[in-house]
């Protein structure tokens, strides 16, 4: 089929453009720049211009297409209701455009804030929270019930791998780095699910190939990872000592990734597997973090 993606050319993006022509399907790619198009051209794919504020473009992309996955989001939480709602408003177009035909819709969401503290699971629904208002799942159900296969693809919060620069490893390497030491907060016990990039997009294809509407699919190869052991595998990496930060001294070490690295999100993919057949293989997180992946 023709998938129309937006996110195009991030570092998940570009690999689901690769995975999506991989597996014989052509890919209309959204490109904001004359660096992006190149991009895409390179990779195979067809190019779109525009960007998630230009709803045109979204319109144009989405009726061209056979089939759409929406893995683009302006990270600049610094004004976070606003992103937000750029969110959900792209969501809502692209379903306008989509309503009663059917098509596949997979939108991009997160397993970190699914159920705190406890082993998420796809069945667990979240609301929407003045402290995280991104609505992408429940903007989604919404498009589910106007005749679009809608779903969501929940991300872990360590999706790791070749070319990964600006998520939460590399944060804490970088932080671990001007710190002199490589910490964790507490006992460390808090847990992250984690996925390789490269299983993750194959995720995504499968949900694009199979999606039931509404539905939510976990992209978590590994359910539960103790931040402690992370924190040690980075400070025998770089050669640095490894210790505990106390909660109260965690926002002046960390920074504003404080509250993430206390996060205590495991999750669950088991459904997901089962349902799609979705089998991750590629290196575990703390293997690519042992190869240098993030220190050389």
């Amino acid at each position: 089929m023709k998938v129309f993606v937006t996110g195009a050319t991030g570092f998940i993006g570009t690999a689901i453009v690769q995975e999506l022509i991989g597996a014989g399907h052509q890919v209309l790619g959204l490109a904001r720049s004359d660096a992006s198009a190149q991009k895409l051209i390179a990779a195979g794919a067809e190019v779109h211009r525009g960007d998630l504020e230009d709803l045109e473009s979204l319109r144009s992309g989405a009726a061209a297409a056979d089939g759409v996955i929406h893995a683009g989001f302006v990270h600049d939480f610094t004004r976070l209701q606003e992103i937000c709602q750029i969110d959900k408003t792209a969501i809502e177009t692209i379903g306008d455009v989509l309503a009663g035909s059917n098509r596949p819709f997979i939108v991009a969401s997160g397993t970190a804030l699914v159920s705190p503290g406890k082993i998420a699971t796809e069945d667990i629904i979240p609301p929407v929270s003045p402290g995280w208002p991104r609505a992408s799942e429940q903007t989604a159900d919404a498009v589910a019930t106007k005749g679009v296969r809608a779903a969501a693809v929940r991300l872990s919060p360590s999706v790791h791998g070749n070319e990964d620069k600006h998520g939460f490893i590399p944060i804490l390497v970088n932080i671990a780095r001007e710190k002199g030491v490589s910490a964790y907060i507490g006992e460390g016990a808090n847990r992250w699910n984690a996925v390789h990039r490269l299983d993750a997009v194959s995720l995504f294809r499968l949900a694009l190939e199979n999606a039931a509407p509404a539905a939510r699919y976990h992209a978590s190869a590994e359910e539960a990872i103790p931040v402690k052991t992370i924190a040690e595998a980075i400070g025998r990496e770089l050669n640095l000592p490894v210790v505990s930060i106390s909660p109260e001294a965690a926002a002046e070490h960390f920074g504003w990734f404080a509250h993430m690295a206390a996060i205590d999100c495991p999750a669950s993919s088991e459904w997901t597997q089962q349902t799609l057949n979705w089998k991750p293989t590629h290196s575990t997180l703390l293997e690519d973090i042992t190869n240098g992946v993030y220190t050389k």
